[in-house]
C-alpha cells in the first residue's frame, strides 16, 4: 500500500499544473515584431515597362509569420500605341499581405506572401476605374544586421474587372520582380 501511494504521488507531482506546459495556438510564448520596407517592383503595364513603387510593413508574429499591408503606384511615363501619355496612365493598387518566413534566423531565409486588395486605374482627366488585385510572391531574404534585411523576389499581379476602353485585365496583370528592405525588429 505505501509503494502504490508513493507512485500516486509521484504521478501527480510530476503533472501538476506548476510544471506542466499548457500548449496553445494563441496565448503564452508570442514573440511580436514588427517592420517597415520601401520596395521596387519592376514589372510591365500595357505591355511597356513599369516602374511601381510602394511600401508594405507588417506585424511579425513569431518569427514565422506577418500579418501587414502594402500599397503601390506606378511612377514612370506610360505609353498608347507607342504614343507617350506622359503620366496620363496612372495605377495604383494595395492591400492585405500575409507572409509566411521559413528559417529566419538563417542569415539567407525564404519567405512566401500573398497582397489581396485593390487599386484604381486613370485614363486621361476623365476616366477612372476600380480594380481587384491579388498578387502571391516569393522571395529571398538577407539578415543585414539585426534591424534590417534585404529581400529579393518575384511573383505575378492579377487584375480584374478593368473595364476602362482601350484596356483590360491583361494590359494590368504582369510577372515582377522587386527589392525591399525591411527596417524594424524581427
Amino acid at each position: 500500500m505505501k509503494g502504490l501511494l508513493t507512485t500516486v504521488l509521484a504521478v501527480a507531482v510530476s503533472v501538476s499544473p506548476a510544471t506542466a506546459q499548457e500548449q496553445t495556438l494563441v496565448g503564452h510564448g508570442i514573440e511580436s515584431g514588427g517592420f517597415g520596407a520601401p520596395v521596387v517592383k519592376f514589372t510591365q503595364v500595357n505591355g511597356e515597362f513599369g516602374l511601381m513603387v510602394g511600401g508594405r510593413g507588417g506585424w511579425i508574429i513569431n518569427h514565422r509569420f506577418v500579418l501587414g499591408g502594402g500599397g503601390y503606384g506606378l511612377v514612370n511615363d506610360s505609353w498608347v500605341n507607342g504614343v507617350p501619355l506622359e503620366s496620363q496612365l496612372q495605377f495604383g493598387y494595395g492591400g492585405l499581405e500575409l507572409e509566411g518566413i521559413i528559417a529566419s534566423n538563417s542569415i539567407v531565409h525564404f519567405t512566401v506572401s500573398s497582397l489581396v486588395g485593390g487599386g484604381g486605374v486613370t485614363f486621361g482627366l476623365t476616366q477612372s476605374d476600380a480594380v481587384f488585385v491579388l498578387e502571391p510572391q516569393a522571395t529571398v531574404e538577407l539578415n543585414i544586421t539585426s534591424f534590417m534585411r534585404m529581400n529579393v523576389g518575384g511573383g505575378y499581379r492579377w487584375v480584374t474587372d478593368v473595364d476602362l476602353y482601350p484596356f483590360t485585365n491583361g494590359d494590368f496583370s504582369a510577372a515582377f520582380g522587386s527589392l525591399a528592405l525591411k527596417f524594424g525588429k524581427f
